[in-house]
């Protein structure tokens, strides 16, 4: 594992949160607090009091399920479509990128393929950043890419300085909008994904007989979360749509993405189609 940019990653002990800087094998920082690296190249700054078991997140078995359907298209559309949009923002050179909830590090990955990124990928789950770190070791990247793996609880305070971040992308973890705004910078973005009224309504279709669609966006309730502390800049829908091939029978998807328009006071959440739908909201930190 690389060093990240100094300054960057944060000390978990509580009350400390002082910057952690690389010495070797571990970080530390200026109070004397150690963290080593683990041998297949995470940090782990998960604190006790930050689980529940011993055991927290996903189990192995999850995250190598997850990586065979990924790795057969389900979801590869809806995750090309959120880091191509990521990777559009007008953000500087090199720009600190922080995946909550990373999983097995797709979409930091994804977008280190397309442009130069200092990424921070965080998961309860060890096993998932183990995967992450085996993933992304296995593939070749410019001297400009730097990842790093962490394991910590993203549903709690962020092991991140305040405004060290450029991008937030906050796609599968739980929202956690009071820290999202504590570790942008002042110029930063945040990216939430929000499933759609009918995601994964194939599914339920094969297992409850009918296509029942819930309102598990709440986008309304979603944007009036981060309004008092992030800026809205623009909704974007992107539509999946999935095709089962009779010759093989593995899903294969399209993508269609409407234009883009400014959110109003009143946003409005249209019917989808599709594998996986997903809404995207892009945010900006308010300007003190």
């Amino acid at each position: 594992m690389t060093a990240v940019t100094p300054g960057v990653l944060a000390c978990s002990v509580r009350g400390c949160g002082e910057a952690l800087t690389r010495h070797d094998r571990a970080y530390r920082c200026s109070h004397g607090h150690t963290f080593d690296v683990a041998r297949s190249g995470y940090l782990n700054l998960l604190q006790p009091q930050d689980r529940r078991s011993t055991a927290a997140g996903d189990s192995a078995a999850a995250v190598s399920a997850r990586a065979r359907l990924l790795a057969h298209g389900v979801g590869a559309s809806i995750l090309a479509g959120i880091v191509s949009r990521a990777a559009a923002l007008d953000l500087p050179p090199d720009p600190v990128v922080a995946d909550l909830g990373c999983g097995s590090g797709d979409a930091l990955a994804a977008l280190a393929a397309l442009r130069p990124i200092r990424g921070v990928g965080i998961d309860l789950s060890t096993a998932a950043i183990t995967h992450a770190v085996k993933q992304s070791a296995g593939r070749s990247w410019t001297d400009d890419v730097v990842l790093t793996w962490v394991v910590a609880n993203a549903d709690r305070r962020l092991p991140l300085r305040d405004g060290s971040v450029q991008l937030v992308l906050s796609l599968n973890a739980r929202r956690n909008p009071a820290e999202c705004a504590r570790v942008l910078a002042p110029d930063g973005f945040l990216v939430v994904a929000v499933p759609a009224s009918d995601d994964l309504v194939e599914l339920r279709e094969r297992v409850q007989g009918t296509r029942v669609t819930r309102d598990r966006s709440k986008s309304r309730r979603v944007t009036a979360t981060y309004i008092p502390l992030l800026a809205p800049i623009l909704l974007v829908d992107i539509d999946v749509v999935a095709v089962e091939s009779d010759q093989d029978r593995r899903l294969h998807t399209t993508q269609h993405r409407p234009n883009s328009h400014q959110i109003s006071s009143k946003v409005h959440m249209q019917k989808r189609r599709g594998e996986v739908s997903k809404l995207l909201t892009h945010t900006r930190r308010r300007q003190p």
